[in-house]
């Protein structure tokens, strides 16, 4: 990272339960330069704090003292960062922060009004939200004067048609606020900028997969978001690593009445105990599913590859057709296997890969003769939210 910096320096993170993700900007007239990126991961038996260069080279691979808490691994993120910025300068911070409600459709600057506001939304997002608003605090305590930028997953959907967000419930309901939100919006906002550089049609019938352990699908027409398979919170579409994705209320209803199961208990089943790991028994994890042979592991990939082309057919539906399918998100960069089955599914569609091309990660996955063009594109919020 000792390189020629100069100017305002930018770092963004996006923290999570079990690691923190950071990554550094640098200003150069007018353009933002990828400076690092990192993470603080809690490791087998002490966190380690890694970063690599633009390149992919490693600046850094060290231990954090074993036990250091949540609040020690921000601030040895900060102080590492301040200490290979040089001659930069730290400037603001800008935070991924998944739910932002119905009255954040950007980016807002953090005051003490807003994080209550965006407290009281933690119910909606239990494995994020909380995480995201303590760096926020934790980041406020060690630059008191440094601003502070949220970020919100929500915002790209809050443009999307009123009828998209409705439910069938009392309209008092949705006065109040019930309403389908949609998330993932950074990262569906990085393809709406990127994607024009890759394929004519970006403008047109897209829909985007944000697969990973959080797991959904959004449907755009020129950059615009008019439909995603997440609703009010971010347990519902897709079935993800742990979450349950979309289930009848009805079911519910029953384990309340007849399982005795408090509400506590209901939410920690169907954020913690369901999805992948729920249907496996075996992981959460895609790559263990994938790699094992126990025919539970084999059911749970092969629903999550029915759910995503049954969701896939729902929002080219809500688009009014497809020009461009694309794959981001952990698994949806990585697992090979996932995409053919996924696009074997969609064939009635027009969708039609390369399998070569689709074996080596792309980006064009498509064939000469698919009428759908099929593309591979990192995630990369925090270019985002440097923006």
């Amino acid at each position: 990272m000792n390189q020629d910096l100069t100017a305002r320096g930018f770092v963004c993170i996006n923290a999570g339960s079990s690691s923190i993700k950071f990554a550094v900007y640098v200003e150069h007239g007018t353009d933002l330069v990828s400076a690092v990126r990192g993470e603080v991961d809690d490791g087998v038996s002490a966190p380690r704090l890694q970063a690599w260069a633009p390149d992919g080279a490693r600046v850094e691979d060290s231990a954090l003292p074993a036990g250091a808490g949540y609040d020690a691994q921000l601030a040895a993120v900060v102080d590492w960062v301040e200490t290979h910025l040089a001659p930069a300068r730290l400037a603001a911070v800008g935070h991924r922060v998944v739910h932002g409600g119905n009255a954040h459709a950007g980016p807002a600057l953090v005051t003490p009004a807003l994080l209550r506001e965006l407290d009281a939304l933690a119910p909606l997002a239990p494995l994020h939200q909380p995480h995201n608003l303590a760096a926020i605090g934790k980041m406020a305590q060690l630059h008191p004067d440094l601003p502070q930028v949220a970020c919100f997953d929500t915002a790209f959907h809050l443009g999307s048609p009123r009828v998209t967000r409705l439910y069938g419930l009392p309209r008092a309901l949705a006065d109040d606020g019930m309403l389908r939100y949609g998330f993932h919006g950074l990262s569906y906002q990085h393809i709406v900028e990127t994607l024009p550089a890759l394929e004519p049609r970006a403008r047109g019938r897209v829909v985007a997969a944000h697969l990973g352990s959080g797991a959904s699908m959004c449907a755009m027409v020129d950059g615009r978001s008019v439909a995603s398979s997440m609703g009010f919170s971010a347990l519902d579409g897709l079935p993800m690593a742990t979450r349950c994705g979309s289930i009848d209320p009805g079911l519910v209803l029953y384990l309340l009445r007849t399982r005795g199961m408090s509400a506590d208990a209901l939410e920690h089943l169907l954020y913690r105990d369901s999805g992948l790991l729920g249907l496996s028994g075996v992981s959460g994890d895609m790559r263990a599913l994938l790699a094992s042979d126990d025919p539970r592991a084999r059911e749970a990939v092969d629903v999550f590859v029915y759910r995503i082309a049954r969701e896939l057919g729902s929002l080219a539906a809500a688009a009014g057709g497809l020009d461009v399918l694309v794959f981001t998100g952990g698994i949806g960069e990585h697992a090979a296997q996932i995409r053919a089955q996924v696009c074997a599914q969609a064939a009635w569609l027009g969708v039609k890969i390369d399998a070569a091309a689709n074996a080596a990660g792309g980006p064009r996955l498509h064939a000469p003769d698919s009428a759908v063009a099929v593309w591979v594109m990192p995630a990369d919020e925090e270019a985002v939210i440097a923006r």
